[in-house]
């Protein structure tokens, strides 16, 4: 049964993603859905926070690199696929990534198949402050 969250701010959004952080352990894959600007981003800097990201370390969406990594107690490995057709995300060597950490993948459905993930996390925009996050464990 999947947990339903209302954010109405971008602080609660990225409280309830470093409060998911906590659970986390190296090799787990947060996959995420959700329109432009449904608050992914956001959610992904509170997961580095409460996987010991520093706060000096400025969590920014990896739209054009494809892949952002974060140093903290649990290496964060943040993908962005938006940009991305399955034959080049299979180049990408995103299951040696997963090894050594964290991974979260904004645009999830571009991924393929053949993954296990131990969250899909779903985003919508309800308004200019508001989100409904739907967490699901797989």
């Amino acid at each position: 049964m999947p947990e339903v969250y209302r954010t109405r701010s971008p602080e609660e959004t990225r409280a309830l993603g470093e409060a998911l952080a906590r659970k986390l352990v190296p090799g787990d894959l947060l996959l995420l859905y959700g329109d432009l600007g449904s608050g992914k981003t956001t959610f992904v800097q509170g997961l580095a926070r409460g996987l010991g990201v520093p706060e000096e370390v400025y969590v920014v969406s990896p739209s054009f690199s494809l892949v952002n990594e974060y140093p903290g107690r649990i290496p964060l490995f943040h993908v962005d696929l938006y940009r991305l057709g399955p034959e080049e995300v299979e180049e990408l060597g995103l299951y040696e990534m997963l090894s050594r950490g964290v991974m979260v993948v904004e645009w999830a459905e571009r991924l393929g198949e053949g993954w296990s993930p131990r969250y899909r996390i779903h985003f919508t925009y309800l308004s200019e402050e508001e989100r409904e996050i739907r967490i699901e464990r797989a």
